[in-house]
C-alpha cells in the first residue's frame, strides 16, 4: 500500500518531464519543418510565375505570328494565284508559279496549324468549349463535346483545360485505336472538372512518354490533380480536377 500510495503521488510528477519533452520535441519539429514549408510555398509560387510568364510569351509568339507572318503567307498567295492567270497555260512559267502557288498555300496551312499549337486564338476569343470543339473537330476519332459554360472561367484554368483536353484527344488518335470519344467538362463550386473518355484498347500509362507526365506538372501548378483509369481492353477515362475560386 504505501508504495501504491508513492506512486500515485508520483504520477503529476512523473506527467511534467513527459509532457515537457512531447512540447520540446513538437517544438523541434515546428522549427524543421516551418524553413521546409516556406521553402516549398515558394517553390509553387516560382512555378506559377514562371508559367504565368510564358503564357504570356506563349501569347506574344501566337500574335506575331498570326499578325505577321501569316497575312504575309496570305499576300504571296494570292500574288502567285494572280500571276497564274497572266500566264499561257502549260508554259514552262506558269508550272514554275503553280508550284510556287501550291508551296505557298501548304506554307500557310502549316503555319496555322502551328499558331493553333502556340496559342489558338478560338480560345482567347471564344473560351474553352469553343477551343475544345475546334480540336475536337480536327481528330480523325468522333469527339462529343460537353462542356457547358454560362461564363468565362479564369485564364489561367482555360489555358491548362485547353491543354489537357488536346493532349488527350491527341493520345486517343495516336495510341487508342478507339471508335468514339467524349470530352465533359463541369465547374462544380470552385472546382472545374474535365473527364475524357475513350472506348479503345486501354492500356494508358503516364510512364509511358504519352505526355501524361507533362500535364500533371502543369496541373500541379495550379494545384489541380489528374488520375486516369485505362484498365487493359479499356475503356480509358483521364479525370483531372482544377480550383477555380473565381470564374472571370
Amino acid at each position: 500500500m504505501p508504495l501504491a500510495l508513492a506512486g500515485a503521488a508520483a504520477l503529476p510528477l512523473a506527467s511534467y518531464p513527459v509532457t515537457a519533452w512531447a512540447g520540446a520535441r513538437a517544438s523541434v519539429t515546428r522549427a524543421v519543418l516551418a524553413p521546409r514549408d516556406a521553402e516549398l510555398g515558394e517553390v509553387v509560387r516560382s512555378r506559377a510565375r514562371l508559367m504565368d510568364a510564358f503564357e504570356s510569351e506563349r501569347r506574344r509568339i501566337e500574335r506575331d505570328l498570326h499578325d505577321g507572318a501569316q497575312q504575309r503567307l496570305v499576300a504571296l498567295s494570292m500574288k502567285l494565284g494572280l500571276a497564274r492567270l497572266d500566264l499561257p497555260p502549260g508554259s514552262p512559267a506558269a508550272r514554275q508559279v503553280a508550284e510556287a502557288h501550291e508551296e505557298a498555300k501548304r506554307a500557310l496551312a502549316e503555319l496555322r496549324e502551328l499558331i493553333r499549337g502556340v496559342h489558338p486564338q478560338v480560345l482567347t476569343d471564344r473560351g474553352l468549349p469553343a477551343a475544345v470543339r475546334d480540336v475536337a473537330g480536327r481528330s480523325p476519332v468522333p469527339v462529343e463535346v460537353d462542356i457547358p459554360l454560362r461564363e468565362r472561367l479564369p485564364a489561367p484554368v482555360e489555358v491548362t483545360a485547353y491543354y489537357v483536353a488536346t493532349e488527350a484527344l491527341a493520345n486517343v488518335a495516336k495510341h487508342s485505336g478507339a471508335a468514339r470519344c467524349r470530352v465533359r467538362g463541369r465547374l462544380r463550386g470552385d472546382v472545374f472538372r474535365l473527364e475524357v473518355h475513350d472506348d479503345g484498347a486501354g492500356g494508358a500509362d503516364p510512364a509511358a512518354g504519352t505526355g501524361l507526365a507533362g500535364l500533371a506538372d502543369r496541373l500541379a501548378v495550379l494545384d489541380g490533380a489528374m488520375s486516369i483509369s485505362s484498365p487493359p481492353g479499356g475503356p480509358t477515362t483521364l479525370l483531372v480536377e482544377i480550383p477555380c475560386p473565381a470564374s472571370a
